[in-house]
């Protein structure tokens, strides 16, 4: 068994839950909360969530549940590399985009935008609303029920206005220090997975070139070893292996320069790894450079193809259309909704309202949401 170092995260050492359950006998209280995070309806709806192409757009794209599954695994072997709690690292990667809304990250926008008068939206503490009080599974209490670390690790961003009200939790955000390194390996490997695997889904759509790609430092250095050891390889094959490389690459430089920061700073404990005002889980400042130049080739280029554009537009229409509708007529909602919308409203008005109305929008797949438009929209849909 992997010995942990002292400070890693340690199952028997957690802060617990905000509900005292007896200790399970076959698993550790981390390996409970990933397999509560995987059992839970959120997880699975994350298969009909857009990454960067709506559902509907082909079969082989990446959903955010595909995106999860690449995190935990990239955060596992960067958490077994350097001792530190895998299982914790692999909770906090899969229950990352809980939270996330139908069409990606215009969804998002959408959504922030029309909760401007009642808090906004923060993607991250709606993974963190999910996991804590709508889904609805068990017989003691609301939510998942999650540990102190897991949730922690969840809410990697946080604005002080919303950290305020979330007690220890939301500290960090406000005095400005850190969480456990499973969290925070997470957080790293969140960025290497879906930018490596943006080039090979927009790649495949056509939205961006080799050549053009051959201009990243990042993807020149390995296009350049696999073709030269490779010259007879097929196209596809060739994406594949390049692909692979920088992934490769990018982990084994993070977890050098993460190590080496470790070293340096030599913390006791967990509770000194959150003490501090920095990160110790990072890459090497020439890696992060080439990550940094990858990242605005991809918003240039892809995010901002025109195809994308179009659909972010259109996705945006969609859901703002169904807050306005769901605001000015409740009755609108189906029958659980509309029981906690009534619940709430009468203990918050309105801005009880628009928080149900948000969670039951951002709670939507792509295929549902365009659905539900089309159900309350369409003269010619009647039910």
């Amino acid at each position: 068994m992997l010995q942990l170092a002292p400070y890693a995260a340690n199952a028997a050492n957690s802060r617990g839950r905000t509900y005292q359950e007896p200790a399970p006998p076959y698993r550790s209280e981390y390996q409970r909360d990933r397999d509560r995070i995987i059992h839970c309806a959120a997880f699975r709806r994350l298969e009909y969530k857009t990454q960067v192409f709506v559902n509907h757009e082909g079969d082989l794209f990446r959903t955010r549940l595909t995106h999860s599954l690449e995190v935990a695994q990239i955060a596992r072997s960067i958490a077994r590399t350097l001792n530190l709690n895998e299982d914790l690292a692999e909770a906090i990667a899969l229950a990352h985009d809980l939270g996330h809304t139908p069409f990606g990250h215009a969804g998002q926008d959408a959504l922030n935008h029309c909760m401007r008068a009642y808090g906004g939206f923060e993607h991250n503490l709606q993974s963190l609303r999910v996991v804590d009080s709508l889904e609805e599974r068990y017989a003691e209490f609301t939510g998942l029920n999650l540990t102190y670390e897991t949730r922690e690790g969840i809410l990697k961003h946080c604005s002080v206005k919303n950290a305020k009200a979330l007690g220890d939790l939301g500290n960090r955000f406000i005095v400005k220090t850190q969480p456990s390194l499973e969290a925070q390996i997470a957080n790293l490997a969140d960025e290497v997975a879906y930018n490596n695997h943006d080039i090979d889904d927009g790649l495949r759509a056509e939205f961006i070139t080799v050549e053009q790609l051959r201009e990243i430092r990042l993807f020149e250095e390995q296009y350049r070893l696999v073709t030269e050891k490779y010259p007879e390889l097929g196209s596809r094959r060739v994406i594949h292996e390049v692909v692979r490389r920088m992934i490769n690459r990018q982990i084994t430089d993070l977890i050098e320069a993460s190590r080496a920061r470790i070293q340096a700073e030599a913390p006791a404990t967990i509770e000194t790894v959150r003490s501090l005002q920095q990160p110790l889980i990072g890459f090497s400042e020439g890696m992060r450079k080439q990550s940094l130049e990858l990242k605005r080739f991809l918003r240039q280029h892809l995010y901002r193809h025109y195809r994308v554009v179009r659909m972010t537009a259109k996705a945006k229409r969609v859901l703002s259309a169904l807050f306005e509708a769901f605001m000015d007529e409740p009755g609108l909602l189906p029958p659980e909704p509309a029981r906690n919308e009534a619940a709430l409203e009468k203990e918050q008005g309105k801005a009880g309202r628009a928080r149900v109305v948000t969670d039951y929008i951002a709670g939507m797949t792509d295929r549902y949401a365009i659905a539900e438009y089309e159900r309350i929209f369409n003269p010619s849909q009647l039910t």
